[in-house]
């Protein structure tokens, strides 16, 4: 008797298996994106300098995160900081990763979500272990107000959980009418 793989039902298809794969392509594609943008700006921008896009609206400017998610805690100093933040973002990272594994493939918008938030938080983990911060850039801002800089990898995170959002709601879900 044959045992099927972890995360597949029996009887499933081979078919089916192997596009239960297709978030994780999905989520190495985002930290591919993420980390050659991260790259290109710090090789072209230097710290702190501004190249305005849309003026008065959005700018490339290269900044440091040392904080967690919208650079909070990025002002506070506390031994260990960089290694604190990067267990806690691998602990959710495994935790996001266990889950999207366990979606039914027809939860379409959730492992599609899933797979944005996982390769996010994934590109953004690289960055607290190799240097210690995230590197953002994207500047939007409308007068004196400024949203926080942020990359490729919170873009991803943040249509992923419009993803699981639309997921949630029932949208693009089709309940057959008869058994």
């Amino acid at each position: 008797m044959q045992v099927p793989a972890a995360g597949t039902e029996p009887g499933e298809p081979e078919s089916r298996r192997r596009m239960r794969g297709w978030p994780f392509l999905i989520a190495a594609v985002v930290v591919v994106l993420d980390q050659a943008t991260k790259a290109l700006v710090r090789a072209t921008l230097p710290l702190h300098v501004e190249v305005a896009v849309i003026p008065g609206l959005l700018s490339l400017t290269h900044v440091r995160n040392t904080g967690a998610a919208f650079g909070i805690l990025n002002a506070a100093e506390f031994p260990y900081k960089a290694t604190i933040i990067a267990l806690v973002a691998t602990a959710a990272l495994i935790g996001i990763a266990v889950y999207a594994a366990r979606l039914s493939p027809h939860q379409r918008w959730a492992r599609l979500g899933l797979a944005l938030v996982l390769g996010g938080a994934a590109g953004n983990l690289i960055d607290r272990v190799t240097a210690g911060y995230v590197i953002d850039f994207v500047d939007v801002y409308w007068k004196d107000w400024h949203f926080w800089a942020f990359n490729v990898a919170d873009s991803a995170i943040t249509v992923g959980v419009g993803g699981m959002i639309v997921d949630m709601l029932g949208f693009g879900t089709h309940v057959p009418k008869t058994p």
